[in-house]
């Protein structure tokens, strides 16, 4: 067994290997529908990751600025997953959150995206997120992980391989789409309900002039269609 703290200073006790999701389940349905990650002794963690020593609990909703931030980093993954099924010869640099959403570096080789294609490209956003597909987090070599890019011929991601280390590299899959990154991730991508692409730029690969330009593409996502509505008029 492990014990848990709460804010309140409440202790409980669970079996090792219980997630953030169960605990927030042996709590109330409710909570559990809102919680998009834990912070678990200081660290964000996706709700499903299995607890195995005692800790501390914090867990976190679209209230809190690290949900948001998992939320809009889950939506980059997303936008990947999109960009690939239309795209499928692009090759994808990084897709972080920011401080009102998130976007994705992309290189589209001899293709384009034009302002047109937004609205196809959050089409298949909101068919993917009604998949309510898990994100799925799997631990990989480096070795592992540097030759699944490189039959993907990917080479930003393998770029990016060689500055981590080994045992300290992990995957994120939703759906048809598998990432490298550390996370953490929200449970499903159904919790995305609404969907705004709002720019397209040019952005340098990794912030060098001497690198390749990349397409960058920004968006912002809700956990409601009310709630997108409010922004756009903001």
């Amino acid at each position: 067994m492990i014990q848990i703290t709460f804010p309140d200073g409440a202790v409980r006790e669970y079996a090792a290997g219980t997630s953030s999701l169960d605990i927030a389940k042996s709590i109330s349905e409710g909570l559990a529908r809102k919680v998009l990650a834990a912070e678990i002794d200081g660290e964000v963690y996706d709700t499903t990751r299995p607890l195995h020593k005692n800790a501390a609990i914090k867990f976190l909703t679209w209230d809190d600025k690290q949900g948001k931030s998992t939320f809009w980093h889950s939506s980059a993954h997303l936008l990947a997953e999109a960009i690939e099924a239309i795209f499928p010869n692009t090759k994808f640099g990084i897709g972080p959150a920011i401080d009102n959403g998130f976007y994705y570096d992309l290189d589209l080789g001899e293709e384009s995206i034009s302002e047109e294609d937004l609205a196809k490209i959050e089409k298949k956003m909101k068919e993917l997120a009604g998949q309510k597909n898990e994100f799925l987090r799997k631990e990989v070599g480096k070795e592992d992980a540097i030759k699944y890019f490189s039959e993907k011929a990917d080479p930003y991601k393998i770029e990016l391989l060689q500055d981590l280390e080994d045992g300290k590299i992990t995957f994120y899959t939703q759906g048809a789409f598998t990432d490298l990154c550390r996370g953490p991730h929200i449970p499903n991508t159904g919790f995305i309900k609404a969907v705004k692409l709002t720019n397209i730029a040019g952005a340098y690969w990794r912030g060098n002039e001497k690198n390749k330009m990349l397409t960058r593409i920004y968006g912002v996502t809700f956990p409601a269609q009310k709630e997108l509505e409010e922004y756009l008029i903001l």
